[in-house]
């Protein structure tokens, strides 16, 4: 594949032995049978994850690493899937499975990525793999940080988020202008909120969009009493609540406009 090509797809190929096994060495491999690899390019990571003891799968978009991949890993052919990960109904090979997810994910989509596990988050316990570093640092970051958002609270709402290490830029084709971060997500054993999901989700995004500004004002638009909003935790920007802070916002808000 041309490296033009390559940039079109928004897929940096990882060339170094040492960290793919050391992205593959990730997983724990505990509470499902199969994995799922997202981009796996001409199957660098893919070769690593064949020797664990799951079944794995992958799923390419591109139609000249999928000829690859099935010329070159024979084993693996009927478990190669040629879909945008982003629109296929993955239940179609899973069958409401548990299934986990990893990848060297093209930086493009890769924050799509994420929220689509954690609409699938009932069946991926875990979920490992390669962003742009400073997208992985956000999705595991805490409260009272700069780069602390929206993916920050939706995913830990679900997931323990770990960023494991740092990958140069040396060590892909084409190298990106940016290094790149591997992490973690394992799901929380108690993974539903005590709060309505939806509300959640709106008041996460909400608050986020006017980082700036107090919750008071951020949230106007929930047109909430004034008893409510003299409640301390509306003096606060988003930024500075944690993930439970966020759970007991909504559960007020919930009360409120009931």
């Amino acid at each position: 594949m041309s490296v033009k090509a390559k940039k079109y797809l928004g897929q940096h190929f990882l060339t170094d032995e040492h960290i793919a096994q050391k992205i593959a060495d990730t997983l724990s491999l505990k509470g499902y049978d199969s994995i799922l690899e997202i981009g796996p390019g001409m199957g660098m990571l893919t070769k690593y994850l064949l020797e664990k003891d799951v079944t794995t799968y992958v799923i390419e978009i591109d139609p000249e690493s999928v000829e690859y991949l099935q010329s070159n890993y024979l084993n693996l052919a009927p478990r190669i899937i040629q879909e945008n990960v982003l629109k296929y109904d993955l239940n179609a090979v899973f069958k409401q499975e548990s299934f986990a997810i990893i990848g060297n994910f093209p930086y493009n989509i890769s924050t799509q990525i994420v929220f689509k596990t954690l609409e699938m988050r009932a069946q991926i316990p875990e979920f490992s793999g390669m962003f742009q570093k400073e997208v992985a640092q956000r999705i595991c970051e805490k409260e009272g940080s700069k780069v602390y958002g929206i993916l920050s609270v939706l995913t830990q709402a679900f997931y323990e988020a770990e960023y494991l290490f740092t990958v140069p830029p040396s060590v892909f084709n084409p190298p990106p202008k940016v290094e790149s971060g591997v992490l973690r997500l394992t799901r929380k054993e108690n993974y539903d909120l005590p709060c309505d999901e939806k509300l959640f989700f709106r008041v996460v995004k909400t608050g986020f969009q006017q980082r700036r500004k107090t919750l008071r004002n951020s949230l106007k638009t929930f047109n909430l009493s004034d008893n409510l909003k003299a409640n301390a935790i509306f003096d606060k920007r988003p930024e500075q609540l944690s993930v439970d802070s966020f759970i007991e916002l909504t559960q007020l808000i919930e009360k409120d406009i009931e």
